[in-house]
């Protein structure tokens, strides 16, 4: 099919965007974009590639936008419960660690999601997933983190694989059963620690050689802040991790600086994760380096907290950001990556180019599948939006409604406008 005369077709080619090269989004005017396959064969102006190709399938995007399929990058995408309960709590003045110490926050939903038949579990999730690809998330990163023994994360890993092969959403999986301090070892992180490091992780690496060879390694991800991991705790896990050939993202600097960015510089992480906190020595660290800072603007919105990831310092650095929902139960239950690029204008102060490229083809980075998704390039997998307007500066200024209206995955067509 030959798409033609958007407003702006929004290419985004040329890779990963560092510092503020994320102000070029490489947008043809009248474009048009042949796809065939499920892949994209070609992209131009809308006049040589209609005279080009005259007997092609056609689709009139009649001066709308076009652009990649979103890319949500962190999420907890699998889980049972809510916790409006906590929302209220905090309200009321707890904060967040103040819950999660009380044996709330996380824990919670890990009682929730234990007591969960698998259909449960898949059903509720399913329904999320589907959220997602309505307002135009193609591909998303999801964790466990909500089983915390192994068969639990195990089986969290099985309902997204499940998910994954239905599609049409296509996910990235991350095990994170280093998310918190299970119950059952409250007062023994130190154990629990040794227990993934030296049991979880390499019968992780088994099960996923017997059952997913076609596959790449799952991400691994440690939170380390205060009452989760500490800086020693985490280091033990990732190094573990890497040693085993996993792949490697870290939760750091959400609401204490503990050293986690310099560490995930140091091993090679793929990303950090939230970076509210990270200090200017670490900022600079990350400008340098192929570790991205994946932003979470989701989630001190929930709080209603004041402190967002320094994005502005993270870009004059020379930094790759990408943003993300961080789609969960507690702080941040939001499946709309339209709702982000809105956020990051607003409280990371960068301009609706950052943060489309934030979104897109910096997002495709941060789950290590920029060759095949996040821009409109010949070769790569036709993921493509069309939105109901015509500037994609709408998606900034606009907030708390879908200006998606039809969603291309591999090809396929969805209209939901």
């Amino acid at each position: 099919m030959l798409i033609h005369s958007a407003s702006q077709l929004v290419t985004l080619a040329g890779g990963p965007r560092r510092g503020t090269d994320a102000e070029d989004l490489a947008i043809i005017e009248n474009g048009a974009l042949l796809m065939r396959d499920e892949r994209i064969v070609e992209v131009g102006e809308s006049r040589a590639l209609l005279e080009k190709y005259p007997q092609e399938e056609r689709l009139n995007a009649a001066g709308r936008v076009v652009m990649p399929g979103l890319v949500d990058p962190h999420t907890h995408l699998v889980w049972a419960g809510d916790r409006a309960v906590e929302f209220e709590a905090r309200l009321q003045g707890k904060t967040y660690m103040e819950i999660m110490a009380a044996g709330g926050g996380i824990n919670a939903t890990v009682r929730a999601t234990r007591q969960a038949t698998a259909e449960e579990l898949y059903t509720q999730t399913h329904r999320r997933a589907e959220t997602m690809f309505r307002s135009g998330t193609t591909t998303a990163e999801a964790k466990t983190g909500y089983g915390l023994t192994f068969d639990a994360e195990i089986a969290q890993l099985e309902v997204l694989l499940r998910l994954d092969a239905e599609g049409p959403l296509e996910i990235a999986p991350t095990f994170m059963a280093a998310h918190a301090v299970p119950p059952e070892y409250a007062g023994r992180t130190d154990e629990y620690t040794r227990l993934v490091s030296e049991d979880m992780l390499p019968r992780l690496k088994d099960w996923w050689l017997r059952n997913h060879t076609s596959r790449p390694l799952p991400f691994v991800d440690v939170f380390c802040e205060n009452n989760a991991f500490n800086l020693a705790q985490t280091r033990e896990i990732l190094t573990r991790a890497k040693e085993f050939g996993f792949p490697l993202k870290v939760h750091v600097d959400e609401f204490e600086n503990l050293g986690g960015a310099a560490l995930a510089v140091e091993l090679g992480a793929v990303s950090i994760e939230h970076a509210v906190k990270t200090s200017p020595a670490e900022i600079a660290a990350l400008g340098v380096s192929d570790t991205m800072v994946v932003s979470l603007p989701c989630t001190p919105f929930g709080l209603a907290d004041a402190h967002y990831t320094p994005a502005l310092d993270l870009l004059a650095a020379g930094g790759t950001l990408a943003i993300a929902t961080d789609l969960n139960p507690g702080p941040a239950w939001c499946e709309n990556m339209q709702f982000v690029i809105a956020l990051a204008c607003r409280y990371l102060k960068i301009t609706p180019a950052q943060a489309l490229a934030a979104a897109t083809i910096n997002a495709a980075r941060a789950i290590r599948r920029d060759h095949s998704i996040g821009s409109l390039e010949p070769d790569k997998q036709a993921d493509v939006l069309i939105l109901s307007v015509s500037d994609y500066r709408q998606l900034a200024y606009r907030f708390g409604g879908n200006l998606v209206g039809t969603v291309i995955k591999k090809g396929r067509m969805f209209h939901f406008g």
